[in-house]
């Protein structure tokens, strides 16, 4: 149970809130003490300014005046004991408070909410009058208390670098395994076409194969197609001017004989029979093939597949169709990941390499535009059109 939650990403959140929490605690032990520590200066200074005013020892007037002159940092306003204003105040903004009429007054509020218990200093018994000193926090003290939030950021920023850096990684790595795989894949495949080749000749010489020959060689040669598109992953394709509308229009001719009977096919190609777009043929009929095996295997041999093409300002937009059984809400982010199949047989690879032949061998983007359970599913490709036909 523990480990099947317990890896890296987690223990990297684990070390960051543990950080965040001793961080803040201690923040607030020290904003504590700095607080404590202040109130001690202001009710010393608060006794400073009363023996000025009161004594007559030289010697206690200068150690109250140099008390008094060191608080440059907690501003204090002073009331009287009705709480009005005295216009006597610390540390305050002295063109703020000559232009704005309210101001001493927001900040006495503000001081009240920062400590409701001011500091008295009784002038009189009978009839009483006193002086009240409220204050507020110095900036040491707003530094400490922001300083968390900043060290927070600081960690957050430094948490997100690291897991984009691994991630980053991860997927590099990830294609070129499949890259290799690919390519490893082409070079097996390459022997037995090679021979299956040998054994075509030798039928042809045989009398009586007329018929089957030509099928056979069909096969043969998307044998050879198959393993050179496994061969063309991991390296960057050439891209060349291709009818698309020709291109898909072969590859479900192809599809059609091996669909069954039951299936049925619809292909509009009106607004894209002249366009072109920069294409790999072989991979783009990858792609094709991957997501019309895949309509075919939804609809489990009868239904309907529906493929559309059309074109805006700067881009191609296909969409493949079909009426099977849908994909779950659960699953349909994990379509495109490596490995990822809900089939008995198979290997999990065909949707994940086609998004990796359309985005980034031809830059454009392969989605989900729609799923819905038993209504079926709707696969869009979106190819970039070349400048040269890009609409104004």
């Amino acid at each position: 149970m523990i480990g099947s939650w317990l890896n890296w990403r987690t223990l990297l959140v684990l070390i960051a809130i543990i950080i965040a929490s001793g961080t803040i605690v201690y923040s607030q032990y020290l904003a504590g003490k700095i607080a404590t520590e202040e109130r001690k200066n202001v009710a010393a200074w608060v006794e400073a300014q009363r023996t000025i005013l009161n004594s007559g020892d030289t010697a206690s007037i200068n150690l109250a005046t140099k008390i008094s002159t060191e608080n440059d940092q907690i501003p204090i306003i002073e009331t009287n004991e009705k709480d009005q204003i005295t216009g006597n105040f610390l540390n305050l903004d002295t063109a703020l408070v000559k232009n704005q009429a309210g101001y001493l007054q927001d900040k006495l509020r503000q001081f009240k909410r920062y400590n409701a218990t001011p500091i008295i200093s009784v002038l009189l018994v009978s009839p009483y009058a006193a002086n009240k000193y409220y204050y507020g926090e110095s900036p040491m003290l707003k530094e400490t208390k922001l300083y968390p939030i900043v060290q927070l950021v600081v960690v957050a920023l430094f948490s997100i670098i690291a897991i984009v850096m691994l991630q980053t990684n991860y997927k590099s790595a990830q294609n070129q395994l499949w890259a290799s795989l690919a390519k490893e894949t082409a070079h097996q495949l390459g022997t037995p076409v090679s021979s299956l080749e040998g054994w075509l000749e030798i039928l042809k010489e045989t009398p009586g194969n007329e018929k089957i020959i030509p099928e056979i060689a069909k096969d043969v040669k998307r044998l050879q197609l198959i393993s050179d598109r496994f061969g063309k992953i991991g390296s960057p394709p050439k891209l060349e001017p291709v009818l698309v509308a020709d291109q898909i229009t072969s590859i479900l001719n192809y599809m059609k004989k091996r669909a069954g009977g039951e299936v049925v096919f619809e292909w509009d190609q009106s607004t894209i029979v002249a366009t072109q777009v920069n294409l790999s043929a072989p991979l783009f009929d990858w792609v094709m093939e991957n997501l019309i095996k895949n309509a075919l295997d939804a609809i489990d041999g009868k239904g309907l597949i529906n493929i559309t093409a059309h074109t805006n300002n700067h881009e191609m937009i296909i969409d493949i169709t079909d009426s099977g059984k849908g994909i779950s809400a659960l699953n349909i982010t994990k379509v495109f990941n490596p490995g990822f199949t809900t089939k008995k047989r198979g290997w999990g690879l065909g949707l994940s390499l086609s998004k990796r032949i359309v985005e980034q061998y031809h830059k454009g983007k392969l989605t989900i535009k729609w799923s819905e359970l038993n209504k079926g599913t709707c696969f869009r490709i979106i190819l970039p059109l070349p400048p040269s036909i890009m609409q104004a």
